[in-house]
């Protein structure tokens, strides 16, 4: 995308934020989200012993929540358009089997950071700009089922013992959260999202990040086998970089990543990825940063890429 079309996108998207924000909800539209959340409590009661198992599939607990929203619609005696009833279902699949009010923004690919600051309270980042949405949580007990179910995924857990964690999602989308008592004013959720179609060097060229003597002078060091370190502010594309002077690596040669929340995406074939761990429940069991340093030592890479250096492990890189 070029940069006078990434402007005007951007433009047009404030415009249409501009009159969504400024045109308040009608007393129907209020109407159908109390009758949303009405079904909402009811769904978590009736369903809770499905809900919260770890067995049950996506698929099958889909089609339990759609047959049971469709039962308590029909047990409404409020009249509502097809639409309404097909928005109010989607909607709670989505707060059910879903991340809840996040998932249209995770499947949004221009949109690169979603920030829950509380139950009621979501902000997202999108082109390089942070806009407040309309969207909430039904309560803190829904934000924390989301969060729940987020980092449970990657065997990890958050509660009073462990009140912040670092996850990632399926899609590769790095997630921190933080929780009562370190967060005073509800859990808070933030999701770093993984790019589906990674920028090239090309593409930093085209939007002016680079200049093309810049991009060549940075590939000649990959090749050169220098040392390099990508620092910056948070947001300011350290990773996007990293995965850039990444893919001037030569094929033919052993790499080995090592990261907190593994969210690096490189394309040569012989990848060898390390993801440290958080102590367990007992405070025992974990896995650092620097001990992977120290061990990927021992493994004969040709190239070693760490994610992210704030600890020990800067003194085993020197």
């Amino acid at each position: 995308m070029g940069l006078q079309e990434r402007i005007s996108k951007i433009q047009d998207f404030e415009n249409n934020l501009d009159t969504k924000t400024k045109r308040t909800l009608t007393s129907r539209a209020k109407q159908v989200d109390s009758i949303k959340r009405e079904i909402h409590l009811r769904l978590i009661e009736k369903l809770s012993d499905v809900i919260f198992k770890r067995n049950v599939s996506d698929a099958e607990l889909k089609l339990k929540v759609r047959r049971e929203v469709q039962s308590l619609l029909s047990e409404n005696d409020t009249p509502m358009t097809v639409e309404e009833k097909k928005k109010i279902t989607d909607d709670l699949i989505d707060d059910v089997v879903g991340y809840g009010p996040v998932e249209e923004f995770l499947k949004d690919n221009e949109i690169t950071e979603i920030m829950v600051n509380n139950s009621s309270t979501i902000y997202i980042e999108k082109f390089g700009k942070l806009y407040l949405t309309t969207k909430t949580f039904l309560d803190k007990a829904h934000l924390l089922r989301v969060i729940d179910k987020i980092v449970s995924k990657v065997g990890r857990r958050v509660d009073e013992a462990v009140p912040y964690v670092d996850a990632r999602l399926p899609d590769g989308s790095r997630v921190n959260v933080i929780v009562h008592p370190l967060a005073l004013n509800g859990p808070i959720l933030t999701i770093r999202k993984f790019a589906a179609d990674p920028f090239t060097i090309d593409d930093l060229v085209e939007m002016g990040t680079c200049t093309r003597n810049v991009a060549i002078f940075l590939e000649a060091c990959v090749r050169g086998r220098l040392n390099i370190i990508s620092s910056g502010g948070t947001g300011t594309g350290k990773t996007t970089t990293l995965n850039v002077l990444s893919s001037f690596v030569p094929d033919d040669e052993r790499i080995v990543t090592i990261e907190d929340a593994a969210e690096l995406q490189l394309n040569q074939k012989h990848v060898l990825r390390l993801e440290a761990r958080p102590p367990n429940i007992e405070g025992s069991g974990e896995v650092t940063i620097r001990d992977l340093v120290r061990n990927a030592l021992r493994m004969r890479p040709d190239r070693i890429v760490v994610g992210e250096v704030r600890g020990g492990e800067a003194l085993d890189m020197l």
